[in-house]
């Protein structure tokens, strides 16, 4: 019987649960606060308690590092995250998976392969690639076996602080207007979050993964006008819309710091923000969710957990 550890029980690390259960693996849910995930064990621990993360992670053979600060702390947080869990990990015989999105490509043309260089100068997206340079510098010491799966912003159950989380959705299944920013023709591939987790735990299982970072399945890419119509029709309403522009991020950010965060990102919707998953879809197979059902699924979620 396997053994895995998930480092954080927000969306994704619910999603790698998901997965595992589902396989029959075993699972321990690590988080600061013990939060309760069905079918795994809890415990209460924290992410820079590298002594502790040792002793949970003895004879484990995966580990999912789906734990995050903050959205406007990761300069000053997430390096000293992922050191703590790289140290406990080099200790054990375990897999590292890293749950990594894209933006360490910064603003590209064209569809996103995991060729394009890692060039990146805003806050976040310099983080996200000085992380992976660091964990691919560990694999190829010989030091940690590391994957990383990156997706582009996911929608799905437990995704409230999504770009297409609670201030979408809620309006949207209200008949309300949803928040959405950019460019509405502009073509973007959104991630289903439990196409996510499991894309995770096959990365996890195989070794062909090993020392790279892998884009994970998403449906084909839909402009943002359609995305909202889709989800508007599932939903029964009117496919109403609020742009979220630059000058109100901008004052939301006067009062809200993850607010502040929002510009740098902008430029993923925009323009044309498409993703290539071809090198995974061509190894561990394609097992993206079609669209018209992984918004039914997330429309009903959101619906029994409105309040």
């Amino acid at each position: 019987m396997s053994n895995h550890v998930v480092l954080g029980a927000g969306p994704v690390g619910r999603a790698v649960v998901q997965s595992l259960v589902s396989r029959q693996i075993d699972v321990t849910v690590v988080s600061r606060s013990g939060t309760e995930v069905p079918g795994a064990r809890s415990i209460a621990a924290s992410v820079l308690d590298s002594d502790r993360l040792k002793e949970i992670f003895t004879g484990v053979d995966a580990v999912y590092q789906a734990s995050q600060p903050e959205y406007h702390r990761w300069p000053e947080e997430f390096p000293a995250m992922q050191d703590s869990i790289v140290r406990a990990v080099r200790d054990s015989d375990a897999v590292l998976v890293a749950v990594e999105n894209l933006y360490g490509y910064g603003p590209v043309k064209g569809p996103m392969s995991e060729s394009l260089p890692l060039v990146a100068t805003g806050r976040k997206g310099k983080v996200r690639s000085d992380m992976w340079r660091s964990l691919e510098s560990e694999s190829k010491a010989g030091r940690l076996k590391v994957t990383a799966g990156r997706a582009s912003d996911f929608f799905g159950p437990y995704a409230e602080g999504s770009a297409v989380g609670d201030r979408f959705f809620l309006p949207l299944i209200a008949g309300k207007k949803a928040e959405v920013m950019g460019n509405p023709d502009a073509l973007h591939s959104y991630t289903y979050v439990k196409d996510f987790g499991e894309a995770l735990v096959r990365l996890a299982l195989d070794e062909r993964s090993l020392g790279r970072a892998w884009h994970v399945p998403n449906a084909p890419a839909v402009s943002n006008r359609k995305f909202l119509e889709m989800a508007a029709a599932i939903a029964g309403v009117k496919p109403q819309s609020k742009n979220l522009g630059l000058v109100m991020m901008k004052i939301g950010g006067l009062f809200i710091p993850a607010a502040r965060e929002l510009p740098e990102v902008l430029y993923e919707f925009k323009e044309d923000f498409v993703v290539d998953h071809s090198d995974y879809a061509s190894t561990f197979g394609d097992h993206a969710t079609a669209l018209n059902e992984s918004l039914l699924e997330t429309i009903d979620w959101w619906r029994s957990h409105k309040h």
